[in-house]
C-alpha cells in the first residue's frame, strides 16, 4: 500500500462546475472577465477581475432590475438580457472598464440565445469585446418584435427610458442611403 499514489482532483473540477484550463487561458488575458450565467428565471452578469487573494467583482447585475425601471415582462427573454447587459455596460464606464472578455463557464451557448443578447448589451453600451457579430440575435428580437404587440411597446418604453435606442430602429438610421450631393 505505500507504493500507492492517488490524486484527488479539485473539488470544483470533480462536480464539473470549473474547466481550470480555460479559466487559466481567460486570467492570462489579464482582462477583466464578463461573466454572463442564464438561469431559468433570470440573467446573471458580473465583471470580474483577478487578484491572486482572489476574484474581485467589480459591478454585478441581475435582470430582476428591470422590474424597478418598470419592466413587466418576462426577466429571462432577449430583451431582458439585452436591456441588462446594457446596464451592465453603462455601469463597466462608470468604473472606467472599457475592455472585457468574455466567461461563458461551463454552459452551452449557441449563437442568438440570451447569453449573446446579454453580451451585445455590454457591446452597445460601449464595452469593448473580442465578439464576432454572427452570433448576435438579430434586432428585431432583442427589440421584442417576436412579443405580443403589448409587450413590444412595452419593451420600447423600457428601452427609450434607460436612454437606448431599439436595435431594430439603430439598423433602419445605419442602412437609410445617404443622400446624394449634387
Amino acid at each position: 500500500m505505500a507504493d500507492s499514489k492517488h490524486v484527488v482532483t479539485f473539488r470544483r473540477k470533480r462536480e464539473g462546475r470549473t474547466n481550470y484550463k480555460k479559466r487559466l487561458n481567460l486570467l492570462k488575458s489579464g482582462k477583466t472577465r464578463l461573466v454572463v450565467r442564464a438561469s431559468n428565471k433570470h440573467v446573471q452578469l458580473q465583471l470580474v477581475t483577478y487578484e491572486p487573494d482572489g476574484d474581485k467583482t467589480l459591478v454585478t447585475l441581475n435582470s430582476k432590475i428591470l422590474r424597478k425601471q418598470g419592466w413587466k415582462g418576462s426577466t429571462k427573454s432577449l430583451p431582458a438580457a439585452y436591456c441588462a447587459g446594457y446596464l451592465l455596460g453603462k455601469q463597466a464606464k462608470e468604473k472606467g472598464v472599457k475592455e472585457a472578455i468574455v466567461d461563458m463557464g461551463l454552459q452551452q451557448h449557441r449563437s442568438g440565445t440570451r447569453i449573446y443578447a446579454a453580451i451585445k448589451g455590454a457591446v452597445d453600451a460601449g464595452l469593448s469585446m473580442p465578439v464576432n457579430e454572427r452570433v448576435f440575435p438579430p434586432p428585431a428580437r432583442l427589440a421584442g418584435e417576436h412579443l405580443s404587440t403589448m409587450k413590444a411597446a412595452d419593451v420600447a418604453a423600457i428601452m427609450k427610458k434607460l436612454g437606448m435606442t431599439p436595435p431594430a430602429a439603430k439598423q433602419a438610421v445605419e442602412k437609410e442611403p445617404k443622400a446624394q450631393e449634387a
